[in-house]
């Protein structure tokens, strides 16, 4: 059975939206887009890419999906970090995307849960899931997640999408809590079954 792991960037207040840039998500009247670069340091990434060899898909929303698209899909052929994203297989969650815009995509439209279960259960390496907040209650909410990476930055967002949904009673067993200069903890936490 293949791991499904959520790697989200993450606030005090659990705060996942619009990590990267300004204008990323301003859903709600969001105004703190790009909160987590100025605690960015190399070994984070380091820690992203070890965690990327051992994934061979991504399980994205709509939202994040177009994101990471519009990101990755035009890095030329030899960009390390272009190579890393492009390459997994990606399937995307959505009733109104009409055609993939990233390569390499399936697009799952009804039977989330079903199909995800379905992903899991074929051959291949671990799924990775970023940002996706809806999604990530979903998977959370039907036990189907396997492992958290957390990157819990020192900062409170006072407001915004949320990592973790009201209702759900999940316990996670921690593997790994990784210090960086920048004052993130990286959190490596395993699904107790």
């Amino acid at each position: 059975m293949r791991k499904l792991i959520v790697s989200e960037f993450l606030s005090l207040d659990g705060v996942i939206q619009a990590p990267g840039g300004a204008d990323e998500d301003t859903e709600g009247g969001f105004k703190h887009g790009g909160w987590t670069m100025p605690y960015w340091h190399d070994d984070i990434g380091k820690s992203f890419g070890a965690m990327m060899q051992e994934v061979d898909a991504f399980l994205l929303g709509r939202k994040t999906y177009v994101t990471h698209a519009n990101a990755f899909e035009p890095m030329p052929p030899g960009d390390p970090f272009g190579d890393m994203m492009n390459a997994p297989a990606k399937y995307v969650v959505s009733k109104s995307l009409e055609k993939p815009i990233w390569r390499n995509t399936t697009i799952i439209r009804d039977n989330v849960v079903e199909a995800v279960r379905k992903l899991k259960a074929a051959p291949g390496k671990n799924i990775a899931t970023d940002g996706s907040h809806k999604l990530v209650h979903t998977l959370l909410e039907h036990d189907l997640v396997d492992e958290l990476h957390l990157l819990l930055y020192p900062l409170l967002l006072g407001g915004g999408k949320r990592l973790f949904p009201e209702g759900v009673h999940t316990a996670f067993k921690l593997k790994a809590a990784t210090p960086y200069p920048s004052g993130v903890v990286g959190l490596h936490y395993e699904r107790e079954r």
